[in-house]
């Protein structure tokens, strides 16, 4: 698989986190070419360091996305892995036999791993933009902080989702001095006070580098996208108030374009990655899941626009499917963060027990965008929730939310297995790599 060229000072982040998940002790050689981690974290980081600590940042956010996006997919159902490459995809993830996920394998070890390295880069960048000693204003400074912080925040959902009740380390600001292991609401709720945090820090600040996520009102937007995501996934009869403002204060638009949004962003140029969730249509052999296929209403074109039927079926392992999933168009189309499309779905949720009317409008706004009639059914709150979960499931496919949005409406249970004694896995479990 390729891997994304990265400069100098970016691989001295990553040797830091590797080096803070090993139980080796290795001696620091200075590089003589560029700032070393520990000065740069002390004073020493220019403003040029700085944008590349914050472009880097970026960069290392895609470093194994694809783990947590294919894996959270495959157990969820949403499409299979028939590429024949390595056993574990067909076996490990649809609990074949009944068996558990490895603690040691790569399924488990590089989604971890690679958001945990987001997660230094981005202390790396904080600290460094705290202690530099370039001339900036206070507003500038904060545009450096407030970005990383709220991709802290980002990387740290991502991983808390897989580990669910495993529960993850939060405070991790300091590689040698780490936060004990936090349940899963209790994650979520630092996870929240990180988000806040950054949301102050982009209050009137300005931006000295280019991001792939936009300007800063843009990645302020994007920071009320996240916390609204983290009250949505702590629930409860609290969630609904919460999400409401917290959307209001997003790009959210039921009428607008339902692709809008944040999205990693990928190149086939010098120092760059291509997307490695791209299928070569025809040829890379992921299928949707059959439950998928056979629940998919007809005209609905976000089934059609994801999807390419096969002439030949791909089959391995006991396992068939005659559609290829054919999500993106090439290998340097852009994957989404979080569109639109969600926030209107997560607006949909939000109203659902508050004001069932406007939770079927947004419901039926991204029914129209998808080419389809309204929704006519019962508007009692149990029906609806039936309705926002279909919705979910065909307008977010392959985007990771399967999975947990089953968990978390107590349906990993309705989640269908494909062979005698499989099972679908509750939670990712913690890599032997991070011990307690």
């Amino acid at each position: 698989m390729k891997k994304f060229a990265i400069k100098p000072l970016i691989g001295a982040l990553l040797t830091g986190v590797f080096l803070s998940f090993s139980a080796c002790q290795l001696d620091n050689i200075p590089n003589p070419n560029a700032p070393d981690q520990v000065n740069l974290e002390n004073g020493g980081a220019t403003l040029n360091d700085l944008r590349l600590l914050a472009s880097g940042l970026e960069a290392v956010l895609r470093v194994d996305m694809e783990f947590h996006f294919w894996t959270t997919s495959i157990v969820g159902r949403d499409y299979w892995d028939l590429r024949n490459t390595d056993p574990r995809y067909t076996g490990e993830l649809l609990g074949k036999g009944g068996g558990d996920l490895d603690d040691n394998g790569f399924l488990t070890t590089r989604s971890y791993a690679g958001r945990y390295r987001a997660a230094r880069s981005a202390w790396v960048t904080i600290h460094a933009t705290q202690n530099s000693t370039a001339s900036l204003t206070q507003a500038q400074r904060n545009g450096f902080i407030g970005h990383a912080r709220t991709l802290l925040g980002y990387s740290l959902l991502m991983e808390v989702n897989r580990q669910y009740q495993n529960g993850i380390r939060t405070d991790v600001e300091d590689p040698d001095n780490r936060g004990g292991y936090e349940t899963y609401d209790v994650a979520l709720r630092s996870i929240r006070a990180i988000l806040d945090q950054a949301n102050t820090e982009l209050d009137g600040a300005e931006l000295l580098f280019t991001s792939t996520l936009g300007d800063v009102v843009r990645i302020k937007q994007f920071n009320r996208a996240l916390a609204a995501r983290v009250e949505m996934y702590k629930g409860g009869s609290t969630a609904p108030a919460a999400m409401r403002p917290l959307l209001q204060e997003t790009w959210m638009d039921a009428d607008g374009d339902m692709n809008e949004g944040v999205y990693y962003v990928f190149g086939a140029g010098g120092n760059n990655r291509l997307n490695p969730l791209y299928n070569v249509p025809g040829q890379t052999q992921y299928a949707a899941h059959p439950d998928f296929v056979a629940n998919a209403e007809p005209d609905d074109t976000r089934f059609s626009s994801k999807t390419t039927q096969l002439a030949t079926p791909f089959a391995t392992d006991g396992l068939s499917g005659d559609v290829q999933v054919t999500m993106l168009s090439s290998n340097t189309a852009p994957f989404p963060i979080i569109r639109n499309e969600e926030l209107v779905l997560m607006w949909a949720e939000a109203n659902i027990g508050f004001d069932n009317n406007e939770a079927i409008a947004a419901i039926n706004k991204v029914r129209a965008a998808a080419g389809l009639g309204a929704y006519g059914g019962p508007t009692d709150d149990a029906s609806v929730i039936n309705q926002l979960l279909h919705e979910r499931r065909y307008s977010l496919f392959g985007e990771g939310h399967r999975w947990i949005d089953m968990r978390r409406f107590g349906r990993i249970n309705e989640i269908p297995t494909d062979r005698p004694d499989d099972k679908v896995h509750t939670q990712f479990p913690r890599p032997v790599l991070d011990p307690e």
